[in-house]
């Protein structure tokens, strides 16, 4: 018993030490920044710049885990039924995650999703934002963003439990800068 206790402490301390030298070197974005230059392909496989959106509308730029599971649907979902005020807004849906071009493609035309999914399967834009790892480091974190037409970061809601909140937050902060 003693010899599984500590098998699972050691374990613990691993996962721990491995999740803090992960983040040390991110510099995660903090709301008055400005978003850093990327490129990545779409669930079309097509280039996707970011440069192209910058200075021209409002951006929603959210992580998530991954295609296709309970949290992340919701919360896609949640994007697509609300994405009449973000186009009334005029602002520009993106979603990332590290699955691959396939993966993003099925899971938009599954669940009918109007909006940009990128692939960022070696999460090099993710450690660009400073995205972190949440529970005990071993899962990708949600993180979105709200970055107004000029490149500049308004708001940022960090939850991963709470998916469909990332929409309301997003939706606020908006209406926020439009008075």
């Amino acid at each position: 018993m003693k010899k599984i206790f500590f098998i699972i402490v050691t374990l613990l301390i691993l996962i721990l030490m491995f999740s803090f030298l992960s983040m040390k070197d991110q510099n995660p974005l903090v709301v008055g920044d400005t978003i850093p230059s990327f490129i990545l392909k779409d669930q079309n496989g097509k280039d996707f710049d970011i440069d192209q959106f910058k200075g021209k509308q409002p951006l929603v730029i959210y992580f998530y885990p991954k295609d296709d599971t309970p949290g992340c649907t919701k919360e896609a979902c949640s994007f697509r039924d609300e994405f009449e005020i973000f186009t009334g807004l005029e602002v520009k849906v993106i979603g990332i995650s590290s699955d691959n071009v396939a993966s993003h493609r099925e899971f938009a035309d599954k669940y009918q999703l109007p909006f940009t999914l990128l692939a960022d399967t070696e999460k090099k834009v993710r450690k660009l934002f400073g995205v972190p790892n949440s529970f005990l480091g071993i899962l990708p974190g949600r993180v979105t963003y709200v970055v107004s037409k000029n490149g500049i970061i308004i708001h940022i809601f960090n939850n991963m439990t709470d998916a469909e909140k990332h929409i309301t937050e997003s939706i606020q902060a908006l209406n926020r800068v439009k008075e």
